[in-house]
């Protein structure tokens, strides 16, 4: 790591074989990213693995790359995809936590499995992924990886979906999973500021296999549907690519949604309202006056996200 010896960064892309992933992996590496793309191949509920559909894939990077092929729900895995990273190309400066799979079912009929291998590949894949390079990135801050200046390429970007911020109807595992990652999000942010590696939460609108299999329950998702399957995911790719460039260093701890054209910042949860009893405990009649009269003019509407963006995109 010469401080006369400029590297090229380095980036860990999963789900790269498709979709969205791909085209992360495509648009950082015409930055010069040199990518391991990590995809099985799996279909959308996570069975019938394909290992040609990344090998084609990475076909489309115009930079290095390297790929690889197992699932990446394990801690051994993420040891792996770490180790190829630094062995082929001598750091890891980028994680795209972007694998997902979908296993829906209304909370009163979802099965434990399908909880938990949901849970497992799209959650706990990112935090084993995070927990392997993050020790890799607070050393090349130490040692001023890059070009001599104070290392700043560190990035950690969790795609996340508005399912895991407003809801959705069949969801609870992965809307559950997916609000996983706002929380892994906030901690790695904060656990990782001193090294200048940044953490960010993206929930995307774009045509995908998730789009592909939404069966709409009332017009309005048909609308929806209809919509997102206009929008290419070549436009999340971009914003990641200005999260991960130089300009971005200073962004962190971040929700946004991409929408074509759009991008969307989030608000996080915090206070909005409080009500105080100062001298005695609360009684029920007094929550019910207190509450009515304060907190229920704010309360979060009930709706799902594919109601709260059914709008025209802007493409």
């Amino acid at each position: 790591m010469s401080k006369n010896n400029p590297q090229p960064r380095v980036g860990i892309v999963t789900g790269a074989g498709r979709g969205i992933g791909l085209a992360i992996a495509k648009e950082l590496s015409t930055q010069g990213v040199s990518i391991v793309a990590a995809d099985n191949g799996c279909d959308i509920d996570g069975s019938q693995e394909n290992h040609i559909i990344v090998e084609e894939a990475v076909k489309q990077l115009s930079g290095p790359s390297r790929i690889y092929t197992r699932s990446v729900a394990s801690p051994k895995a993420a040891e792996e995809l770490v180790a190829m990273a630094i062995g082929e190309f001598g750091g890891i400066d980028m994680i795209i936590n972007c694998a997902a799979i979908l296993r829906d079912g209304l909370i009163f009929k979802g099965t434990s499995e399908d909880w938990e291998i949901v849970i497992k590949n799209n959650l706990s894949s990112a935090f084993y992924l995070t927990r392997a390079a993050t020790p890799m990135m607070r050393q090349q801050f130490k040692e001023n990886r890059g070009s001599g200046e104070a290392y700043n390429w560190g990035r950690i970007l969790n795609i996340g979906s508005t399912a895991g911020l407003y809801g959705n109807f069949g969801q609870a595992n992965y809307g559950s999973a997916k609000a996983g990652l706002f929380g892994l999000m906030r901690i790695t942010a904060l656990e990782m500021a001193r090294s200048n590696v940044t953490c960010n939460y993206i929930a995307p609108f774009a045509h995908s296999r998730v789009t592909d299999i939404i069966e709409p329950a009332n017009d309005q998702q048909a609308e929806y549907k209809n919509r997102a399957l206009k929008v290419s995911p070549s436009h999340v790719a971009r914003f990641v690519s200005y999260l991960c460039s130089p300009a971005a260093s200073d962004v962190t701890g971040q929700v946004f949604g991409v929408r074509g054209r759009e991008v969307f910042l989030f608000s996080q949860p915090r206070p909005i309202e409080t009500i105080v009893q100062m001298d005695q405990d609360w009684s029920i009649d007094e929550f019910t006056v207190a509450v009515d009269k304060t907190f229920k003019k704010k309360f979060t509407k009930l709706e799902t996200d594919l109601e709260a963006f059914n709008t025209e995109p802007i493409i």
